[in-house]
Formats: C-alpha cells, sequence, structure tokens
C-alpha cells in the first residue's frame, strides 16, 4: 500500500502544481483573461477521462492475453515503469525551475491570440501526462503486490490523494523547511530509489521465465552463478516480512540477493548517477574573444 499511496500523492502534487499556477494566473489576470477559466477545467476533466482510459486500455489488453505472452507483457509494463519514473525525475531536473514561466508565457501567448484553446490542450495534455503515467506506474507495483487485496488498493490511492491535496496547500504557504524545492529534492530520491526496484523486479522476473521456459539454460553453470544468493541478511530485515516487503518495492532491497539483482542495481546506479552529476558541456566561445 506505501508504494502506491506514494506514487499517488507525487503524481497528484505535480498535476496540482499545473492546475494551481494556470488557475492563479487566469484568476487574478484582467476580465479577458479569467474567461480561460472555463477551459482550465475543461482541460483537467479531459485529461482525467484520457489517463482513466490509458488505464482501462492497460487492464484489458492484460486480459485478453494469456499464458506467456501474458507474462511477458506484465514484465515488459514493469520495465518500462522504471524507465517512465527516471525520465520523469530527469525531465523536472531540466524543466522544473522554468515550468511557472514557461506556461504563464503560453497563457500570455493564448490571451494575445484570443483563443484559449491552447489552456485546454497544456492542462489536458499536463494531466493527462501525470495520469498515464501514474496508471503505468500502478500497473506495475501491483504486479508485485499481488496479496493485496483491490480494496487495500483503491483505499492506499484515495489516502495518496487526499495527502496530495494536503501537501499542496502546505507547499503554497511556503516555508524555509519544506518548500517545493526541498519537496522535489525529497521525492526525487525516492523516485529513482522505486526504479531501481521495479528495474531489479522486472530482470528477475524475465530471468525466471526464460529459465523456465528451457531446460538447458536452468542447467547450465553460469545460470546457476547468476541466480545464486550472494549473502544472507534475513537476519536484520527479512524481504518477506510486511516493512521488508515495503523497503524491497521502494529501493530493490532483498535479504537474499542473486548476484544478477546485484549486477542490475549497480548498473542502473552507476548509470542513473553518471547522467546526474555530468557537467554540461561548455559553449565554445566566439572567435575573437578571450576567456575572462
Amino acid at each position: 500500500m506505501g508504494q502506491v499511496m506514494f506514487i499517488v500523492w507525487r503524481e497528484s502534487v505535480e498535476a496540482l502544481l499545473v492546475v494551481g499556477i494556470l488557475y492563479a494566473w487566469l484568476k487574478n489576470g484582467d476580465v479577458s483573461a479569467r474567461r480561460g477559466l472555463p477551459y482550465l477545467w475543461s482541460g483537467v476533466v479531459a485529461g482525467v477521462l484520457l489517463a482513466a482510459a490509458l488505464g482501462a486500455a492497460l487492464l484489458g489488453f492484460s486480459e485478453l492475453l494469456s499464458g506467456d505472452a501474458q507474462t511477458y507483457f506484465q514484465i515488459a509494463i514493469v520495465l518500462i515503469a522504471a524507465v517512465l519514473i527516471v525520465q520523469m525525475v530527469f525531465w523536472m531536473r531540466k524543466h522544473g525551475r522554468t515550468l511557472k514561466k514557461d506556461m504563464e508565457s503560453s497563457m500570455q501567448a493564448s490571451v494575445e491570440r484570443g483563443s484559449w484553446w491552447g489552456v485546454f490542450f497544456l492542462v489536458a495534455l499536463a494531466i493527462a501526462r501525470e495520469g498515464s503515467e501514474t496508471a503505468v506506474f500502478l500497473y506495475g507495483i501491483g504486479l508485485g503486490q499481488q496479496d493485496a487485496s483491490t480494496g487495500s488498493l483503491i483505499l492506499a490511492g484515495v489516502i495518496g490523494f487526499g495527502l496530495a491535496f494536503l501537501t499542496f496547500y502546505i507547499l503554497q504557504l511556503g516555508g524555509k523547511i519544506f518548500s517545493w524545492r526541498r519537496f522535489f529534492q525529497v521525492t526525487e530520491v525516492i523516485l529513482l530509489l522505486l526504479a531501481a526496484g521495479l528495474l531489479v523486479t522486472g530482470v528477475e522476473k524475465l530471468f525466471d521465465v526464460l529459465l523456465e521456459s528451457s531446460d538447458a539454460l536452468a542447467s547450465a553453470d553460469w545460470t546457476m552463478t547468476l541466480t545464486a544468493p550472494l549473502w544472507d541478511t534475513s537476519g536484520l530485515l527479512d524481504d518477506s516480512t510486511t516493512l521488508g516487503s515495503l523497503i524491497s518495492t521502494l529501493t530493490g532491497y532483498r535479504a537474499r540477493p542473486a548476484l544478477l539483482s546485484v549486477i542490475v542495481y549497480v548498473a542502473y546506479w552507476v548509470v542513473v548517477c553518471s547522467a546526474l552529476y555530468r557537467k554540461p558541456k561548455q559553449k565554445p566561445q566566439p572567435k575573437g574573444q578571450e576567456a575572462v
């Protein structure tokens, strides 16, 4: 439940941020700007419907499949969810500082053109993006929560949505300790850990399916080496317990990790950290100018 709650909370806060920025700009503007408010709310409804349609399509398509096809589809969604989470983190790091300015510039352009369909499509696409990502994330996480009831998952989603409104309200009040910048910094780390957990889970499930489908592969020495546990920390934290399972899904923790899992986990963090801390290329100076 914790993973579902966190995803719904984080994605809902981002969606509320977009809607809040546009609403404040339109509401506090002149008479012509306030004409865009109906388009804003229509865009919200359209975005929610688009996200719900994607979620229904995911479930419907999965039900149509059976056997290995369904298994591979589910594994693919888990891996896609991991990639999307990382992509979302990098997108926010790149555009987060200028997000408000860019949206307000777009609104100003709509006012000057006298057309508010730009507001509608901007909001609809923003909500649909956050909602569709949420649907993919929850589908991927749900594969590892097969013992959880549907009611508990829905309850977690409702709580996460309620917490998003509370968080948005608190962040709007401002503060040095709990600010938008601090919020995104903390949740970025949690999201990257969650993506690592999903990636490890997806690779493990894929490898298990390949082993089950091939006796020769299952009996090979190198596959036995990859699947052999490297250590056992179940005495400290067993990943089969409630707390251990939560930490396992959120971070990729394994009490008895196989060599394959460790390789994937380490490779993931090497790639992510290298991309995070890569220095941007310096633009060449025009000829005739000396560096100061």
